[in-house]
């Protein structure tokens, strides 16, 4: 496989930023069909933001590739860049949260194929890169949550404090073992056109993954199992590339539509897997 320069891995990344608005329809997402519960987006929201983030990604692929020094110093020195491309972010979409997700995850991720490619390892260890840069984060960024006022802790403070929940920091300190095992095996196996295959790739991912998005819209860890098993019914009945499949599909879209509620965190973990795949060639 070519060596990627850190140009390629910039325009990969903002690819799969923008493929990932592409699918449709997603349950409780944006898509170029429905803004879902999100009236203050579109996906011409998301095309933007998607664009304004490419020079961040460029800086990650550029950091990584460069990298020399301890891994979690490399966590840390992208850190700052991803502040600033929160805040660009917020000045492209005026002041709308398209992606600040991504920008955490996608950055890491990014970082560590450019690292592991300066370094000539094997696609296979892309893994262990990102569990040795995010080494004791969440130790890190919860342990003194419980002494600031709680009018400013995160949503994600909240959520740890309240269910114990570590959200996308624990998921990135494990290596976002829901992409490597869940949504790139998927995706592998999946049939149909592309958009049915992602559809289909969303739909595993939410089968297991702890979505802290949803979970703070229904402001309830019981929302987990039931969402888990809607998408589950999906694949069940064929996938999205079948009637059924479809079907429950629709119908998933609609009760999330009624209930106001977002697979964002899986959103996020499908952007992911949309990189990898595109970085190994898989699509």
């Amino acid at each position: 496989m070519p060596q990627l320069t850190p140009e390629s891995l910039a325009n990969i990344a903002t690819r799969a930023l923008l493929y990932e608005v592409s699918v449709n329809p997603k349950p409780g997402l944006v898509d170029p069909v429905s803004s879902g519960p999100h009236p203050d987006m579109s996906v011409f929201t998301f095309i933007d933001s998607s664009l304004s983030l490419h020079p961040y990604l460029l800086i990650c692929a550029k950091t990584g590739k460069s990298w020399t020094a301890a891994l979690p110093e490399l966590f840390q020195a992208l850190r700052s860049a991803g502040v600033k491309a929160e805040q660009k972010m917020f000045v492209t979409t005026h002041g709308v949260n398209t992606h600040k997700g991504a920008i955490f995850s996608l950055g890491i991720m990014v970082a560590a194929v450019a690292y592991q490619q300066a370094h000539r390892c094997d696609y296979s260890v892309v893994r262990p890169v990102i569990q040795a840069m995010l080494d004791g984060l969440t130790t890190h960024d919860f342990v003194e949550v419980r002494q600031k006022p709680e009018g400013e802790w995160t949503v994600g403070e909240h959520l740890y404090v309240d269910y114990g929940l570590t959200g996308v920091r624990g998921e990135a300190e494990a290596g976002y073992p829901v992409v490597f095992e869940t949504g790139l095996p998927a995706l592998h196996a999946a049939s149909g056109t592309l958009n049915e295959r992602l559809l289909d790739t969303l739909m595993a991912i939410a089968t297991g993954f702890a979505d802290t998005n949803l979970i703070h819209r229904a402001q309830s860890p019981a929302i987990l199992p039931w969402a888990q098993a809607q998408a589950q019914e999906v694949l069940d009945a064929g996938g999205c590339w079948t009637s059924a499949g479809q079907a429950a599909l629709t119908q998933m879209n609609q009760v999330f539509l009624t209930k106001h509620l977002s697979l964002g965190g899986s959103a996020d973990m499908l952007i992911l897997t949309i990189f990898m795949a595109l970085v190994e060639g898989d699509i």
